[in-house]
């Protein structure tokens, strides 16, 4: 008897036969980058896909999901999960550019979350202590980059400062009304309802991480703007999920000048 072989059936089978290192790398990079161009999970959702491979590291793990945006990694507490299967991570932040020091690798995307969905741990049996998860490597706020930005002329008025200044004088100008002018090196936007700025005037150091500041904003820039801030000054600020910032201009209005 005569068999009949489906243009679809064929094309996986052909698909299946490419084992080359070039395809499985070319494979793998699409993967990342149809995740990276794929909308952000808000903060507090749910990411669900096939676990493909988890490195565990002490109590928390990183998995590597494939899901119907693409690869997406998430860090989640350590509970034993076997490649193949469907896993869910519940009420994920989204951290971009962050450094693993202990993996010595840099993640362009990656999701903090928990296997348990919100409320699962307040029904531990009696004497079962609900435990948070911990955040990944004392995540805190990622490290810094250095954009090489030249000194920029100062911001006027009475209230204004360089970034070096908001370091070296922080714990006076706590809760202060305050003016600062950067250019822009890092832009999140729609993060926890707020846009997240980085700017750098030349100021400070960068190898003691005082030459950066993260502003949020309801206002829009673009890396490479030169910008004036003017925001609350807080410090210590833990938003969550990893999110801690020693030091942060909030609810800043931004003007170009």
């Amino acid at each position: 008897m005569r068999r009949t072989i489906l243009p679809g059936v064929l094309l996986v089978a052909m698909a299946c036969a490419d084992k080359s290192p070039d395809a499985a790398n070319a494979a793998a990079k699409a993967a990342v980058a149809n995740a990276e161009a794929a909308p952000a999970i808000a903060p507090g959702g749910t990411l669900t896909g096939t676990l493909r491979e988890q490195i565990p590291v002490g109590p928390y793990v990183y998995v590597r999901l494939e899901t119907a945006d693409g690869e997406r990694w998430a860090a989640v507490n350590n509970e034993p999960l076997t490649v193949g299967q469907r896993v869910t991570v519940y009420n994920v932040m989204l951290m971009e550019h962050f450094q693993s020091p202990t993996l010595n690798r840099s993640f362009a995307r990656i999701y903090f979350g928990a296997l348990e969905p919100p409320g699962a741990a307040q029904q531990q049996p009696a004497g079962g202590a609900p435990q948070a998860m911990p955040a990944p490597e004392q995540v805190g706020t990622p490290a810094a980059i250095d954009a090489k930005v030249g000194r920029i002329a100062m911001a006027t008025g009475a209230n204004a400062h360089t970034i070096g200044d908001l370091h070296a004088q922080q714990k006076g100008l706590a809760g202060a009304t305050l003016t600062v002018r950067g250019v822009v090196v890092k832009y999140n936007e729609s993060v926890m309802g707020k846009n997240w700025i980085h700017i750098q005037d030349g100021s400070g150091s960068a190898a003691k991480g005082t030459h950066d500041l993260t502003v949020t904003s309801l206002d829009r820039a673009a890396v490479g703007d030169t910008v004036t801030v003017t925001g609350t000054l807080r410090l210590d600020r833990d938003f969550g999920a990893g999110y801690v910032y020693p030091l942060v201009l909030e609810d800043s209005k931004l003007s170009r000048k």
